[in-house]
């Protein structure tokens, strides 16, 4: 059937044409995202909100224990932690502003599933929505060296004693 005349004269075949098509697109595009073909994954960290997924420590603090986790490495090597030792970018370690000193936390990549056990030897991280900083061997070992950041859980294995490390 012949659209009418009048959408004719007023836009001319091509343009009526092409309205068409936009609209046959949009109607696809609507179907499909429907049909499972949009990205439905969901934040791993908004369900970890929810949950308020916090550990109250021996210290009677309570210590956020989701988040995301970034890394440190090169430019700190060497340089002295909170705890008080020498940084050292190889060994499984980890900054966290809240857990004691000395602190064992298996750290838990939420998108793969790979773990690391690390000592809290330092304070940080000190940017909006992270929770731990990894040392590089551990980010290594959670394949975070690339990203960046990942969303973690934390569990803490074995309470620390909060002491500061001798010089």
């Amino acid at each position: 059937q012949a659209p009418p005349k009048h959408l004719l004269a007023a836009f001319g075949q091509r343009w009526l044409l092409l309205a068409i098509l936009a609209f046959l697109t949009l109607l696809l595009s609507l179907s499909l995202g429907s049909a499972g073909c949009r990205n439905t994954s969901r934040d791993p960290l908004d369900d970890l909100a929810a949950s308020g997924h916090v550990a109250s420590g021996p210290d009677g603090k309570q210590h956020a224990l989701g988040g995301r986790a970034s890394w440190y490495g090169e430019r700190h090597h060497g340089r002295t932690t909170a705890c008080g030792e020498p940084f050292d970018m190889y060994a499984l370690t980890a900054a966290h502003k809240t857990l004691p000193f000395h602190t064992l936390v298996r750290v838990t990549e939420l998108e793969t599933r790979k773990e690391v056990i690390v000592r809290i030897n330092d304070r940080g991280p000190y940017s909006k929505g992270r929770v731990i900083d990894l040392s590089f061997a551990a980010a290594r070992d959670l394949d975070l060296t690339k990203k960046g950041t990942t969303p973690v859980t934390l569990e803490v294995l074995e309470w620390g004693d909060g002491t500061r490390c001798a010089r």
